[in-house]
């Protein structure tokens, strides 16, 4: 297994966040387990990843992880430079506390976010959909409306933290009694305690539930493109900001039409008769169908371009082209008959006709 946490990514060491979200989006949609029919070599690859990025996004977990690696970044580890619990840029509270006076809150965490795979036909894509996306997950308890109480209760101030999710120690150092800010063991840093807890959710403010999204897809776009639904993830821990639900699209291919960015290609096959001496075919679009004129001598790999007949700019106006190309079918199963039109018409023309399968049967019957 890879340890390597930015090779894992495929990024290099001082990607910035952006780059670290495109790379771990672009992984995740690639090997997550809804993607892969639950291969369990793509759900642990996925996990692996998903922990990577979870270490990298985070600033102070991916400075223990450039010092100490993955055992040094884990939640709650800490290596041989954090001697009193806390990051580099912690060091002067630590020592002197805060002369300020101000406290830092750690309160309710932002919610996960939700990550989902939607299969879409090639025209939902093109002209877009409403989709209603339906997953299990967290959401927020009906009983308790997401306080963790049981109903006709309300959770309490943490006596400890006196609300304030940390807690202060008074230590002894190299430098004298220092004081250290910790996040409050009582109420796990949130700065409120549940007496009675929902007897639904147990305190815990969210329950699994089925539920439905509903999603507006845009005309235009294209397998593999993501949908961010903002705060429609799971919700966070008794209180805060829902995360966000990421819908990954991937749209079927079609059996008349091939795409490339807004442009759409299709093939129309035409008759040697039709290709010399010219015809006019119907057209098949996305929208409806067109009368085309061909004109004779028409050759294989000819294309014609209708404008506006493509892929509707996702962001901005205005539609791709649908491009024509004319394919020339060589006929087969020729009857007898249409082999001497075929001759005359080759002599008329002045053309040479070999039949090599003819000279080698006379071969074969001179030598018999």
């Amino acid at each position: 297994m890879t340890t390597d946490y930015y090779e894992l990514l495929g990024v290099s060491k001082n990607a910035s966040d952006e780059e670290l979200r495109r790379a771990y989006r672009a992984l995740a949609r690639e090997l997550h387990p809804d993607a892969n029919g639950g291969d369990p070599a793509s759900e642990a690859r996925f996990k692996e990843v998903s922990t990577a990025y979870e270490t990298l996004r985070d600033p102070e977990r991916r400075r223990r992880y450039d010092m100490f690696g993955p055992e040094g970044a884990r939640p709650g580890a800490g290596g041989p430079g954090d001697m009193f619990g806390g990051g580099i840029g912690d060091i002067f509270e630590t020592f002197f506390g805060n002369p300020f006076g101000s406290q830092r809150q750690n309160g309710p965490r932002r919610g996960d976010d939700v990550e989902v795979v939607v299969e879409l036909a090639f025209e939902e894509a093109v002209f877009g959909v409403e989709r209603t996306v339906d997953f299990r997950g967290l959401a927020t308890c009906v009983t308790c409306t997401g306080t963790g109480a049981a109903p006709g209760t309300s959770p309490i101030t943490c006596l400890e933290c006196a609300g304030t999710g940390q807690v202060r120690r008074v230590r002894q150092s190299i430098l004298g009694q220092v004081v250290q800010a910790m996040p409050c063991q009582r109420c796990r840093g949130i700065g409120e305690l549940i007496e009675s807890p929902c007897p639904t959710c147990h305190g815990d403010g969210r329950t699994v539930v089925d539920r439905s999204v509903t999603v507006e897809v845009p005309a235009g776009v294209d397998n593999g493109t993501t949908l961010r639904i903002t705060s429609q993830g799971a919700p966070a821990l008794r209180g805060g900001v829902a995360g966000d639900l990421y819908v990954h699209l991937k749209v079927n291919a079609h059996d008349r039409f091939e795409r490339s960015g807004v442009d759409l290609l299709t093939t129309v096959h035409l008759s040697v008769a039709q290709a010399a001496l010219g015809t006019d075919v119907e057209i098949e679009t996305l929208d409806s169908s067109e009368q085309m004129n061909v004109p004779p001598g028409t050759q294989t790999g000819r294309e014609v371009r209708l404008r506006g007949q493509g892929v509707p700019h996702v962001r901005g106006r205005g539609r791709g082209d649908l491009h024509v190309r004319f394919v020339v079918d060589t006929p087969t199963n020729l009857t007898k008959g249409q082999e001497d039109l075929l001759k005359q018409f080759a002599a008329s023309r002045g053309e040479e006709i070999v039949q090599h399968g003819g000279l080698f049967s006379r071969i074969r019957s001179s030598r018999s």
